[in-house]
């Protein structure tokens, strides 16, 4: 086994996070310092991409804020990262969905994936 994949293994600590992807809609929920104060802010948006593997791994987040687009990469390994939860699963057909970036109005939409939760007796 390569050297460096084990030395990852033994560094990471393991935090356990819904599964998501590209197009999905989350609230990532971290830690911001001001000071000798520490608060939690949350930032809501779709997922644009997820990169990497393993401790490198990171996801860029977009957002809008009044008109103006803002996105935000975090790395999943970080420190900062208090929780995340997913609100909606989005049916998109890439793996990362630079195209959003153009797109304004009812054209900036993602359809929902529907999800049978229904169970029958």
């Amino acid at each position: 086994m390569d050297l460096m994949k084990i030395v990852e293994k033994e560094i990471a600590a393991e935090k356990s996070f819904p599964e998501f992807k590209a197009g999905d809609t989350i609230t990532v929920s971290y830690k911001i310092k001001e000071g000798n104060k520490e608060r939690i802010q949350q930032f809501r948006g779709v997922v644009i991409q997820r990169r990497g593997n393993g401790v490198t791994a990171t996801f860029t987040v977009r957002k809008m804020s009044g008109n103006i687009g803002v996105e935000r990469i975090f790395p999943v390994n970080s420190p900062f990262i208090d929780n995340i939860e997913v609100n909606k699963v989005g049916s998109v057909r890439r793996a990362r969905i630079f195209y959003f970036r153009n797109l304004t109005g009812k054209k900036a939409k993602i359809k929902e994936k529907n999800i049978n939760t229904t169970k029958e007796a």
